[in-house]
């Protein structure tokens, strides 16, 4: 018996995807939609078009699975589609598009000047609340460092599929975007996705993706990344140990999960003045979490600063095994 062969987009699901694009403005959204996450807004003015004809134009793409539609909020972004069967075809397409296509390039003047908008927009937010985070920074180790004893946690070479718990700038993300095949990063301010999609921009790195979410309820399938990291996000969640139980769903088994965050400490301005609801957490409760989700700690660093020590904390998923969903069923309608 010969070998299951992979199927391909059927000939229904072809001839859908070569009728949707088939219309200048579609194939011109198609190609928009391979070079940022856009909305509705963004398309508008870009294409100079109304806004429920270019609705009609996006459901259309949408449903012959040429784009990928992202809920933030009160908004919907769009972008080409990374998954499912459609979404090489997809990059076919826009691949045909020729480079020096004037109507092309007009096109992609006009989005240049929306991100460089985006950008001062993100520069504004961020501008007004550095204040409060360089108060925090100067109480542990400098960034560079911290973000030198990530990289090391981290395998050589390709990384595979990474996640972001708790994105905020982007930083992360932009830190291991040379070696990613796909970057995700999930935050639930929508002012500090800004600030990442922004910054990721700026960067040419391809295959990423910043969203609206909870990290105590990923809208994320099971075993789905390869790496997933979490840097100063769970002194800021009410439920630490779900969080963690969350990165393990998605992980695939043999994946990394790096953690960091302050050990315990008794700073209590971090509470009251910067919303912090954890004041650090000691090496044995983190290392009870990550057991508990399924998780083995493979190793932890302490990066000494005055007052704030930062500990990094690594774990490795096994070989796969059941893993407790303790989302409860409303959440878990909520990200299927």
């Amino acid at each position: 018996m010969e070998p299951r062969r992979e199927r391909g987009v059927s000939m229904h699901r072809l001839l859908a995807a070569l009728k949707a694009v088939a219309e200048p403005t579609r194939l011109r959204i198609l190609y928009l939609c391979a070079h940022a996450e856009l909305s509705v807004s963004d398309l508008t003015q870009v294409l100079g078009q109304s806004q429920p004809r270019v609705s009609r134009h996006l459901k259309l793409l949408t449903d012959a699975g040429l784009l990928d539609r992202f809920r933030e909020g009160a908004f919907a972004f769009y972008r080409l589609a990374g998954d499912g069967a459609s979404a090489s075809l997809a990059g076919t397409l826009v691949d045909l598009v020729p480079l020096d296509d004037s109507l092309a390039q007009r096109d992609l003047r006009r989005l240049a000047a929306i991100k460089a908008e985006r950008a001062q927009a993100a520069a504004d937010y961020f501008r007004a609340n550095a204040g409060s985070w360089d108060v925090i920074r100067r109480m542990h180790i400098a960034d560079s460092e911290v973000e030198r004893a990530i990289l090391a946690c981290l395998p050589s070479g390709e990384l595979g599929d990474v996640l972001d718990l708790g994105t905020g700038t982007g930083r992360m993300l932009e830190l291991v975007a040379g070696r990613a095949s796909r970057l995700v990063g999930i935050d639930r301010s929508r002012e500090m996705l800004a600030v990442a999609r922004a910054k990721l921009e700026r960067t040419n790195a391809r295959g990423w993706q910043v969203r609206l979410g909870d990290v105590h309820a990923l809208p994320l399938p099971y075993e789905s990344f390869d790496v997933a990291l979490m840097h100063q996000v769970l002194h800021f969640l009410k439920d630490p140990e779900e969080a963690l139980a969350e990165a393990a769903r998605v992980l695939r088994p043999g994946g990394l999960l790096v953690v960091a965050d302050f050990a315990r400490h008794e700073v209590e301005g971090l509470r009251d003045e910067h919303a912090h609801v954890w004041l650090g957490f000691a090496d044995q409760e983190v290392e009870a979490w990550l057991r508990k989700a399924g998780l083995t700690c493979s190793s932890i660093e302490h990066l000494a600063g005055d007052p704030l020590t930062v500990t990094l904390w690594s774990a490795e998923r096994g070989q796969r095994r059941a893993i407790r969903d303790r989302r409860s069923p409303a959440r878990l309608r909520e990200a299927s």
